[in-house]
């Protein structure tokens, strides 16, 4: 009876928006998972990241990104993002899109097309770090300090598509890659989650044996331990901030820094264990905080990022660490709906299929001064599960409800619990 009352107050359109109708998700609780196909939701979130990616890479690959990309910023900003936005676009890009790149080429429609974006990624990349070329972007100076946070990100999207956006490079652009990632050692970063940028970067170098500084890993991962505030959410710097910087940053560079360091002997599993812990923890959290409506709170700075904030649960449903209780399905429709709704929203495009300001839609007074069109293509690192093959239960599993729409509709849940 809850759940019925709990559906009609819930749009159809919404419940069309995850391929689910109201029997489906009255049932879904209880139905066993029968190995059908559900392939449309795939289809979709395909369709979200060729088309975001299409006009940065087309543009680039062909050493056009700096003279056809446009630069939005607040009006209220006095700042010039025109110098640094361009690797604010590629990078962040690239770490969300790296692990559906990394599925490799295929016969298939999709792995098709995939083949089409990782050539298109490659000679990218090959532009933005080659000296000579039109494209060539701003990698150094602490004038432009941004360009170590973005590098960062390149070098996370590195660490996560090695079979296909590093070994298959040219000697040259391996080269141009290396010198590009070290210049950015001359910048200090602030006292925060930048210092995770500095130890990303040289996790890379560590991973492909290029002389990393092991000290500015070790001291990231230090203080991080020192900023943790309990129950999976660290502090951005000593102090708490009440926003998505555990998701954007925290918790996947946290992941993939200390596992680094244990791959190559240099910490110990136990401390690899508690960050996944933690970081578990926090996914668990995001998954609940997801609305039976497909919204989450639109809490704190950086908001322009959209379903970006939700990559800790996506590198986790990734990572298939979810818990028990949470099933990769639940995750896929909860994701699907809050994509389809920022995604659609008018104005989240311009004419010329360019990102805009905006959390969903267009609203240009949601971007600080450090916001411009490049830095919107973080919200690629949320659509990370497109790293689970098509055949993965993520993909094919009967529709269920989320966290939200199960307590909503008064399904009898256990109680949740805080871990240290």
């Amino acid at each position: 009876m809850y759940r019925r009352h709990f559906l009609s107050l819930i749009p159809s359109t919404a419940l069309l928006g995850i391929g689910l109708n109201a029997t489906a998700v009255e049932v879904a609780a209880q139905k066993p998972y029968n190995g059908s196909q559900n392939p449309e939701d795939r289809k979709y979130w395909v369709n979200v990241m060729t088309r975001i990616a299409a006009p940065v890479l087309n543009n680039l690959s062909e050493g056009t990104l700096k003279k056809n990309m446009p630069v939005e910023v607040n009006p209220a900003s006095t700042y010039d993002r025109r110098t640094v936005t361009y690797l604010e676009a590629f990078g962040r890009l690239m770490a969300g899109m790296a692990p559906w790149l990394e599925l490799g080429a295929d016969e298939t429609e999709e792995g098709k097309l995939r083949g089409k974006y990782i050539l298109l990624a490659r000679k990218s990349l090959a532009n933005a770090v080659d000296p000579m070329s039109p494209d060539f972007m701003q990698f150094t100076s602490q004038k432009y300090e941004q360009a170590l946070v973005d590098a960062s990100f390149l070098a996370q999207a590195l660490i996560r598509a090695p079979k296909e956006l590093w070994e298959p490079l040219s000697a040259k652009t391996k080269s141009d890659v290396i010198n590009a990632l070290k210049s950015t050692r001359n910048i200090k970063p602030t006292y925060n989650n930048w210092l995770l940028f500095t130890a990303m970067i040289e996790s890379f170098l560590m991973r492909i044996d290029e002389g990393a500084d092991v000290v500015r890993i070790d001291y990231a991962i230090k203080k991080l331990e020192e900023w943790y505030k309990g129950d999976g959410i660290y502090g951005d710097g000593p102090k708490f901030h009440f926003d998505y910087y555990n998701s954007y940053v925290i918790h996947p560079m946290l992941i993939d820094i200390v596992k680094t360091m244990v791959d190559k002997g240099l910490e110990k599993s136990e401390v690899y264990d508690t960050i996944l812990k933690r970081a578990v923890r926090y996914a668990d959290i995001q998954e609940r905080s997801i609305s039976p409506e497909g919204t989450f709170p639109p809490v704190g700075r950086s908001l322009v990022y959209r379903f970006g904030a939700l990559q800790g649960l996506a590198q986790i449903t990734l990572m298939d660490k979810l818990p028990s209780f949470i099933s990769p399905v639940q995750v896929r429709g909860a994701m699907s709906l809050v994509i389809k709704r920022m995604i659609e929203a008018p104005g989240t495009f311009d004419k010329n299929g360019w990102l805009t300001i905006g959390f969903c839609g267009h609203q240009i007074d949601m971007g600080e001064y450090y916001m411009s069109t490049g830095s919107l293509y973080l919200c690629t690192v949320g659509l990370l599960p497109l790293g689970l093959p098509a055949n993965d239960r993520f993909w094919t599993a009967s529709p269920e409800p989320w966290t939200a729409m199960k307590i909503w509709g008064g399904v009898n849940m256990p109680a949740d619990h805080s871990i240290p």
